[in-house]
């Protein structure tokens, strides 16, 4: 079935805003909705001799989040890899029926994550999708299906991208036998929906509407939150933006910043919090701003910053689902300040809807 989307919106509240507050109530609800199909696929890919995680845009970056959480929480350690759909299609063997591929695509249509998905069933494997209620027929032929929420309005996914998030997280907790990853899910929805009403976001983004460039970095899990932050930008405002890892950073790409410039570090406690401190340290140097998200009481990267964000204390794995939703704000907001509709990837505008048509995606 093809999505058709509803009209679109002429103003403040989009449906972006809508889908954003609304992630509270999802992340109850898909926890509780997917407890069979979890186990039963979970029981599959325990003694698959390999699991690759495949999506394209948004859904890739839920990958590499859920790449991590399958290795550690899963326990599948070196058996897991998270790939592009169309470089798993064009440029990897085909999976056999050792390998266990997990598909995530909000709307099912995706050409290559359908090919993916294809090629596991053909090689034999058992085939796992995460994706939207109402999404495409073609996510048909898996094995088993995790269902996130109903079909966005926004073109702009954000409640779709947590949802799949958490329920990475709980297959990697039922494959790997982990009691805490449950426990810190179940505490989530409450610690998202005071994180939604704890900051003026519309100051956030009226402060910083007038920079040259938006940098995003993180490290570990939170470098597919910088890359997820940077997309949303693109996608829902239209700014200049980069998201990196954060020694990917270091190593390059800082050499552009100016003052001009704003760089927002996601920098939760973990193995990663020194070279995001170090990030953060380069560009206070440069003399662009930070803007630091960081758990409360943080006493290393919260002086340098001019604005901090604090984050609920998780495990640093499911750290990305509360670290997007701040980024999530600001773009929606930064949006508002520039006069775009965040809806509509710029659809609605001539030479955005004919480069659109000629896109086969």
């Amino acid at each position: 079935m093809a999505w058709t989307p509803p009209p679109p919106r002429s103003g403040h509240p989009y449906y972006m805003h809508d889908a954003i507050y609304a992630q509270p109530g999802a992340l109850r609800l898909v926890l509780r909705g997917n407890g069979e199909a979890l186990r039963e696929a979970a029981g599959r890919l325990r003694e698959a001799r390999q699991v690759l995680l495949a999506g394209i845009g948004t859904s890739w970056h839920a990958t590499l989040v859920g790449e991590l959480l399958l290795a550690r929480a899963g326990r599948l350690g070196h058996r897991v890899r998270a790939l592009h759909s169309f470089e798993l299609v064009n440029y990897w063997p085909a999976p056999d029926p050792q390998t266990g591929v997990v598909v995530v695509s909000h709307r099912g249509t995706k050409r290559y994550s359908l090919e993916a998905l294809q090629r596991a069933k053909a090689g034999g494997g058992v085939g796992v999708t995460i994706t939207g209620k109402g999404s495409g027929d073609g996510l048909g032929i898996a094995d088993y299906t995790l269902r996130t929420v109903e079909q966005e309005a926004s073109a702009a996914h954000t409640i779709s991208y947590t949802c799949a998030l958490a329920l990475l997280a709980a297959l990697a907790a039922e494959i790997g036998g982990d009691d805490e990853v449950p426990r810190a899910l179940d505490a989530l929805p409450d610690q998202l929906a005071f994180l939604l009403g704890q900051e003026a976001w519309e100051d956030l983004a009226a402060r910083f509407a007038d920079r040259r460039r938006y940098y995003f970095v993180g490290g570990g899990p939170n470098s597919a939150t910088a890359l997820e932050a940077a997309l949303k930008m693109s996608e829902a405002n239209h700014a200049i933006t980069a998201g990196f890892g954060c020694e990917q950073f270091l190593h390059g790409p800082y050499c552009a910043m100016t003052r001009e410039d704003v760089l927002f570090v996601v920098a939760p406690p973990g193995r990663a919090y020194e070279r995001c401190l170090m990030a953060a340290q380069a560009a206070r140097a440069i003399g662009a701003p930070v803007v630091a998200l960081v758990r409360d009481g943080d006493r290393d990267i919260a002086p340098l910053a001019a604005e901090t964000i604090a984050l609920p204390e998780v495990d640093e794995l499911l750290s990305p689902i509360p670290a997007i939703v701040p980024l999530q704000l600001f773009t929606y907001h930064l949006a508002l300040q520039r006069g775009v509709n965040p809806d509509t990837m710029r659809s609605d505008q001539p030479e955005h809807g004919r480069a659109r048509a000629l896109l086969a995606l």
